[in-house]
């Protein structure tokens, strides 16, 4: 990371990349128990959020991934009443899921509190549904967590997670999948945002596997545009216990009672199109 001429700088040294948003001024910085977090006011994208020095949203571009990671999955399950979200402390995922007025219970398991207040202060148009009644926010370690749920609880899973470093380098393992498996109902669903189909392959194919050999029946890898993360190309991948994860509900999906900037039935259904790059992997 660098900051210089004003402009904030993400260098992707693995990938031979680097991305830049001008900015005016930083708002915050600390360095919590967990992670360091950064918040800047850009010039164009609104505020940004930036942890360990990566990029992780901003207010002119988050709807992307926050509608991909909830209402994709949502529209799969056939009837998604009981809904865990595994780190999201932005809380923009849960402010998606709780549009859908089927789901009775969404709760958010975050380890870091910190990232959370901040998205109050600093994103609060993120953070307007954390007070919904069927919302519930703990603060805690997510693996612990699912690990000691009863078994079938969840109707989905939704891992909202940083790279696969720090805190959530756990997040991406089988041993972590077959809880998950373990935690969801008959018709359970996981969803996990699975990084860059350009730069982060090795690891999409690397998650898939271990999703599979979790448990889990069939795969599904959503692409989507995330301007702001390595290469501008993003992904969420889809692990279902039965049923096809090609299959969703279009009808509700079209008739949906809630407003989207990206997410659209016709959306969802191109995006179930896996190129050959994954196909092939």
């Amino acid at each position: 990371m660098t900051l210089e001429g004003k402009w904030f700088t993400e260098v992707s040294k693995e990938s031979g990349l680097a991305f830049s948003l001008r900015v005016n001024e930083k708002l915050h910085e600390e360095q919590t128990d967990f992670q360091k977090i950064e918040i800047y006011a850009t010039t164009d994208f609104g505020n940004l959020m930036v942890i360990d020095g990566f990029i992780m949203l901003t207010d002119r571009d988050n709807f992307l991934y926050h509608e991909m990671m909830s209402h994709p999955v949502l529209y799969t399950h056939p009837a998604p009443e009981r809904v865990l979200i595994i780190g999201g402390g932005d809380c923009g995922t849960l402010k998606e899921v709780l549009k859908h007025p089927e789901v009775k219970q969404a709760q958010q398991v975050e380890i870091d509190e910190r990232v959370t207040r901040l998205s109050e202060q600093y994103f609060p148009a993120l953070c307007e549904s954390n007070n919904d009644a069927r919302a519930e926010l703990h603060f805690v370690d997510g693996l612990k967590w699912v690990k000691e749920t009863e078994a079938g609880f969840y109707d989905v899973i939704i891992v909202d997670s940083t790279d696969p470093v720090g805190p959530a380098e756990g997040l991406f393992n089988e041993a972590f999948y077959r809880d998950c498996h373990a935690a969801l109902g008959d018709n359970g669903i996981l969803v996990q945002q699975s990084e860059s189909p350009l730069v982060h392959l090795k690891l999409l194919t690397s998650m898939r596997a271990a999703m599979l050999n979790a448990g889990f029946s069939q795969v599904n890898t959503l692409g989507f545009p995330q301007p702001v993360y390595p290469s501008g190309w993003w992904s969420a991948t889809m692990a279902g216990k039965t049923g096809d994860l090609r299959e969703f509900r279009s009808a509700d999906s079209k008739n949906r009672p809630f407003e989207t900037l990206y997410y659209s039935s016709e959306m969802h259904q191109a995006a179930l199109i896996e190129p050959p790059l994954l196909t092939k992997a």
